[in-house]
């Protein structure tokens, strides 16, 4: 993998982010339903992988390649992340499992596809940061095994994102073949996030402390407004707390343990 152009990197590992997703979907083949308490676990741990990634892949390395005051561009990039997502969670119609009333500008799509819009919009930031990382890697200014450690642990919290999308259609009536195919394709757009995070560090390299803050500033906002309340949205609030733990607790483990 380390003789591929970094572009490609990011590319297959957003593939396998995707992948992971789909295999979440993949369930309503064996299961109709998984009950709210090992959704709300899952998402649980979805959230602290996204917020331990944000921290150990994205903020530390931020600050360490950040110029005085390290804090600035870091502070810039991370509000900026969190002002984009803000701005794109107000204009994007989606809708969130563990709510009945969409948002974001009114429309007339099915539920399904705001549903996938909802997850979609998870897994942009996600892709980002796993196109950012591969850059920088390739700038030397981050680790190869880094990359991959973030690729792995966005990939095991995309597995009960899959399953957020499938298992509410599944519940409403729709064919196991429909659920599938609606779970996977939210995660769809992380291969072009991906691409995107890469290119644009590459063509840019002055803008990777601002890059990888602002890919951190917005997976907090996802998690911060969106993970975690449907996480403690069907009163499983202690295992969506432990789930959160674990989650960050894996995704700090992988991190470190793969750097040198």
């Amino acid at each position: 993998m380390e003789e591929w152009h970094p572009v490609v990197q990011a590319f297959v590992a957003t593939l396998f982010t995707w992948g992971v997703t789909a295999l979440g979907a993949a369930l309503v083949f064996v299961r109709k339903d998984l009950g709210t308490r090992f959704l709300d676990t899952s998402l649980g741990f979805a959230g602290g992988v996204m917020l331990a990634a944000s921290v150990w892949s994205l903020l530390l390395p931020a600050l360490a390649l950040s110029h005085q005051p390290r804090w600035l561009p870091v502070s810039i990039g991370f509000l900026a992340g969190g002002l984009a997502l803000r701005l794109v969670d107000h204009l994007l119609p989606h809708l969130h499992s563990n709510l009945s009333t969409p948002e974001g500008l009114p429309t007339h799509w099915s539920r399904s596809v705001l549903l996938v819009l909802a997850i979609a919009l998870h897994n942009i930031p996600e892709g980002l940061a796993v196109g950012v990382a591969f850059g920088a890697a390739a700038l030397h200014q981050g680790t190869l095994n880094g990359a991959i450690a973030l690729a792995v642990g966005i990939g095991l919290q995309n597995f009960p994102e899959g399953m957020a999308v499938a298992f509410p259609l599944r519940r409403e009536g729709l064919s196991a073949r429909k659920c599938f195919y609606w779970g996977q394709l939210s995660g769809a757009v992380e291969p072009l996030a991906g691409m995107l995070g890469a290119a644009l560090v590459l063509a840019m390299q002055p803008i990777l402390p601002y890059a990888l803050a602002f890919a951190a500033g917005a997976m907090v906002f996802v998690v911060v407004e969106e993970v975690i309340p449907a996480s403690q949205s069907n009163q499983h609030h202690d295992l969506a707390t432990l789930g959160l733990m674990l989650g960050f607790t894996t995704m700090m483990a992988l991190d470190v343990a793969l750097s040198p």
